[in-house]
């Protein structure tokens, strides 16, 4: 195979090529031969989806208290504040976030909406 050097590479290309590289990494660590590594495997994506997808919703509502805040709604704010508190705590609860980490987000988050005059 022959490579053409060029002034300005395409990113497109350089995108297709790191989606390559990683999906074959990825095929390389799942080549387990035991029965319970191809289940962990399967296990941990699953997992893995899910801790997104919650991590994914907390940012959603943070945004939404930020943008509360901003506008100067005090009581959309403190409502967006509960479910925020809440979904935070769940993932904390289920050990998606450390407790510090869930701690300093309601923290930081309650202290912009208690600044609010």
């Amino acid at each position: 195979m022959r490579y053409v050097c060029v002034e300005r590479p395409c990113p497109d290309l350089h995108k297709l090529f790191m989606q390559f590289k990683n999906r074959l990494f990825q095929e390389e660590i799942k080549l387990a031969n035991i029965k319970s590594a191809k289940k962990r495997i399967l296990v941990i994506e699953t997992k893995t989806l899910r801790n997104k997808m919650i991590k994914s919703k907390i940012k959603t509502l943070v945004k939404k208290v930020d943008a509360a805040v901003a506008a100067g709604d005090k009581t959309l704010a403190t409502e967006a504040l509960k479910e925020a508190t809440v979904a935070i705590d769940k993932a904390c609860a289920k050990g998606i976030f450390h407790k510090n980490n869930a701690a300093r987000k309601v923290s930081s988050l309650a202290k912009a909406v208690n600044a609010m005059n």
